[in-house]
């Protein structure tokens, strides 16, 4: 069965648009995630829902990418001539992002357990899901740093074994070598025999 092209305008049913929200969030979370491992990537997500429910996502801290952001926004403020119309707006995007900060402290509290006591059964399933997601991302970088540990070692073990089968090599050598050494012990026998040896006449010899 052929799949239809899904047209771009708001989804009428409210249980099929929460559907695809809900499928469309988590893809978007996913690129978000790989972007920031296969680029090295600053990445960070906020995204909310038709009923104002607020889901995020960031490869450091969304934070810390916020502040990034501003500091990357007033510096371009500063090379460009401020006008009326462009302090307006920077003062309109303090404001909401403001708001979101303050919106993302709160999710931040409630993601660590705190505050929990006004949230519906709806909002804690959400939170719920969020820390799911949040695991498979921990659980995701975690493998990869024990891979790479693992191929460090595996690496390690080559050069040592390397290195002992060179040291293996030069003790054999030594020990061949110490073996075609003649014995100290005859070679000083031969030295006394050599020295009572005695050449001239007869008398000579027996007198000395």
């Amino acid at each position: 069965m052929v799949r239809g092209k899904t047209q771009m305008k708001r989804i009428e049913n409210a249980t099929s648009r929460q559907v695809t929200f809900s499928k469309r969030r988590s893809g978007l979370f996913k690129k978000a995630f790989e972007l920031s491992v296969l680029c090295d990537a600053e990445v960070a997500l906020i995204v909310f829902s038709s009923r104002g429910k607020l889901y995020e996502f960031s490869s450091s801290s969304v934070n810390k990418t916020m502040q990034r952001y501003l500091k990357n926004v007033k510096n371009r403020a500063v090379e460009q001539k401020p006008t009326e119309e462009n302090i307006q707006n920077l003062k309109d995007e303090t404001a909401e992002l403001r708001t979101k900060v303050e919106l993302l402290e709160d999710s931040k509290r409630k993601l660590l357990g705190d505050d929990l006591t006004t949230c519906s059964t709806d909002e804690l399933q959400e939170i719920e899901e969020q820390l799911q997601q949040s695991l498979i991302s921990i659980r995701a970088r975690k493998k990869l740093l024990f891979k790479e540990k693992v191929d460090q070692l595996k690496e390690q073990e080559k050069i040592l074994a390397k290195q002992n089968k060179e040291l293996r090599g030069k003790c054999e050598m030594v020990t061949l070598s110490l073996s075609i050494i003649p014995d100290l012990g005859a070679l000083a026998q031969v030295k006394e025999v050599e020295t009572a040896l005695f050449i001239g006449p007869p008398e000579t010899r027996a007198a000395n």
